[in-house]
C-alpha cells in the first residue's frame, strides 16, 4: 500500500522511532505484504512493545501524510528471530534483497520455513493474512 516514492521517508521515521525506544536499526526492507526489520535490540525492551509502538506510531504518520486511500493500519501480528553478531552482515544483506529472493519463493514459504527452522510451533490459520490469497 505504501508507494515507493514514500519509502525513504517512511524507513527514516521508523529509525527515529527505534532510536527513541533506545533500539539500534539495522537494516529495514518492504515488500507489497510486509516489512522486515533488522534491530539491534535493547533487552530492557519487550520486543512486543517494541512492535507495537513501531506499528501504531508509523500508522498515525502515514494517516498523517495521506499516503493511502482510508485509514492505513499495519496487520495484526508479527514474527520476531534471533540471531548472533556473526550473522548481521547475512542478514542485511538478506533483507536488502527481498525483491530478488521472491522471485523463487514466495514471502508465505519463506516465513513457514523460518518458523521451521526456529522449530516454532505453529497453526497456520493463526498466521497472517498472505496477499498471495487475494489473488
Amino acid at each position: 500500500m505504501i508507494r515507493q516514492e514514500n519509502e525513504e521517508e517512511l524507513y527514516k521515521y521508523i529509525t527515529g522511532i527505534t532510536k527513541n525506544k533506545g533500539q539500534k536499526l539495522l537494516a529495514v526492507g518492504r515488500m507489497p505484504d510486509y516489512m522486515l526489520m533488522f534491530i539491534g535490540v535493547n533487552r530492557s525492551m519487550e520486543i512486543g512493545d517494541f512492535v507495537s509502538a513501531i506499528k501504531s506510531n508509523s500508522s498515525r504518520f502515514i494517516n498523517k501524510k495521506k499516503w493511502v486511500t482510508g485509514k492505513f493500519r499495519w496487520q495484526e501480528g508479527y514474527g520476531g528471530f534471533s540471531y548472533s553478531k556473526s550473522q548481521i552482515d547475512r542478514v542485511v544483506k538478506y533483507i536488502l534483497n527481498q525483491k530478488k529472493h521472491h522471485e523463487k519463493r514466495s514471502f508465505r514459504e519463506e516465513y513457514i520455513e523460518l518458523l521451521k527452522k526456529f522449530e516454532v510451533d505453529y497453526d497456520e490459520k493463526y498466521l497472517f493474512d498472505w496477499i498471495e490469497d487475494d489473488d
